[in-house]
């Protein structure tokens, strides 16, 4: 098939298909003297791949490292992807249901508690990552992303206290005293479900935003959360050094 039907195929751009294959992402079996890229069911099979990848949140540089590792196996991978989009399916069932809730809410026909609100956004673990961390020993997520993943339900209601006052302190400098003061407080907690130096820390915060499924979930607490987050975990970890 041409770029074009593919394309159309799909419902993604030619130009998505140009880009994977500068990337080295997705090659096309061939291209002919004229320059049309000419894709084989081959193709066709890892570009569903990737687009089942990218639904579950993967960054396309992740998905280059799985699709490229000698241990890929096509039908093992499907197995995991199916898992992943079960586990996906769950988790906005229930946000879906705390969204229904909250309508209620503003509508004042029913009362819902702070941890009600919150009933569905999970910041704990990253399942999608942690599975592929096990297949293919995935070492671009550092210690900081274990400790999150392993946070205890008791931590819960402290962690979205923290959130609130960081969400509402993210117009300010990150080095500002109102800042560096709920910053400490999420360093605390972090520290109480594992241990983070410094470094660790900041590095966290790194993750924050180049991890875009961390920056989706932390911002539904406020726009711009994430940036914030990482700039001021920065001036905290430095200043503690």
């Amino acid at each position: 098939m041409k770029v074009k039907e593919v394309a159309d195929l799909v419902g993604i751009s030619v130009r998505t298909l140009h880009h994977y294959d500068e990337i080295g992402l997705l090659t096309p079996e061939k291209t002919t003297s004229a320059g049309y890229r000419i894709y084989s069911d081959k193709n066709l099979e890892t570009l569903q791949q990737i687009l089942f990848f990218k639904e579950l949140g993967f960054p396309l540089k992740k998905i280059k490292e799985i699709i490229d590792n000698p241990s890929f196996e096509y039908q093992e991978m499907l197995e995991m992807q199916h898992k992943m989009l079960i586990e996906k399916k769950k988790q906005l069932e229930k946000m879906i249901a705390t969204i229904e809730k909250t309508i209620q809410h503003s509508k004042g026909e029913i009362q819902m508690s702070i941890q009600e609100k919150f009933d569905g956004f999970d910041f704990s673990k990253n399942p999608y990552e942690e599975e592929a961390r096990k297949r293919w020993g995935d070492k671009a997520v550092d210690e900081a992303n274990e400790n999150v993943k392993n946070m205890a339900p008791f931590d819960q209601d402290k962690m979205i206290e923290v959130y609130g006052k960081l969400a509402a302190a993210r117009y300010l400098s990150p080095d500002s005293k109102e800042a560096q003061e709920a910053i400490g407080e999420w360093y605390q907690l972090l520290n109480k479900i594992g241990h983070y130096s410094p470094e660790a820390f900041k590095g966290l915060g790194q993750m924050y935003v180049d991890d875009e499924r961390f920056t989706k979930n932390i911002d539904k607490f406020g726009e711009g959360l994430s940036v914030f987050m990482r700039d001021a975990m920065a001036v905290y970890a430095d200043n503690i050094k």
